[in-house]
C-alpha cells in the first residue's frame, strides 16, 4: 500500500494497456453517445473522421480502467474532488492500443484533515505510435502514512 509520503512529484507511474475492440466503440457509443461515428461504421466513414472512432467519454472509462487496477487500489485512495483539463488529441479507432500514464505533478498535506493530502497529476493515454489520445489533470485525495 503507497501513501502520501510514498508519492514523489516528477514520478511516472505506467498504468499498463488496452486495446480497443470495435464491438466496445458501437456498444458504448450506443448507450452513452449516440452520435453516428461512435455507432454506425458505414455512416462514420462518410465523417470527418473517416471511420468508426471512440467517443471521448469512452476513451476517458478506458483510462479509468487502466488508472485502478494501474494506481489506485494499491494506494490509500479517498476519491477525488475532480478531473479538469480533459483533452482528446486524436481520434481512437477500433484496433488501437492504449498505453496509460500517470505522472505526479505536487502533493501536499491537507491544511483540514491531517490524515490524507491531496496529489495533483497529469494523466495520459498514447496510442501504439506514441500519439497522444487523452491528457488530464486529476486531483486525488491520498491516506497519509498511519502512526
Amino acid at each position: 500500500m503507497r501513501f502520501l509520503e510514498d508519492l514523489q512529484e516528477g514520478e511516472v507511474i505506467a498504468l499498463g494497456v488496452t486495446t480497443v475492440a470495435e464491438e466496445e466503440i458501437i456498444e458504448f457509443g450506443r448507450r452513452y453517445d449516440p452520435q453516428p461515428f461512435h455507432v454506425d461504421p458505414e455512416l462514420a466513414r462518410e465523417s470527418i473522421y473517416g471511420g468508426l472512432i471512440a467517443s471521448g467519454w469512452h476513451t476517458c472509462a478506458l483510462f479509468m480502467g487502466l488508472l485502478a487496477p494501474g494506481f489506485l487500489n494499491s494506494t490509500a485512495s479517498l476519491g477525488s474532488p475532480g478531473v479538469d483539463e480533459v483533452r482528446w488529441s486524436r481520434p481512437v479507432r477500433p484496433g488501437d492500443t492504449l498505453t496509460g500514464t500517470l505522472t505526479i505533478l505536487a502533493t501536499r498535506p491537507s491544511r483540514s484533515r491531517p490524515d490524507r493530502g491531496i496529489v495533483t497529476s497529469r494523466g495520459a493515454l498514447h496510442n501504439q505510435d506514441g500519439d497522444p489520445v487523452l491528457t488530464l489533470a486529476a486531483v486525488n485525495m491520498i491516506g497519509r502514512r498511519p502512526d
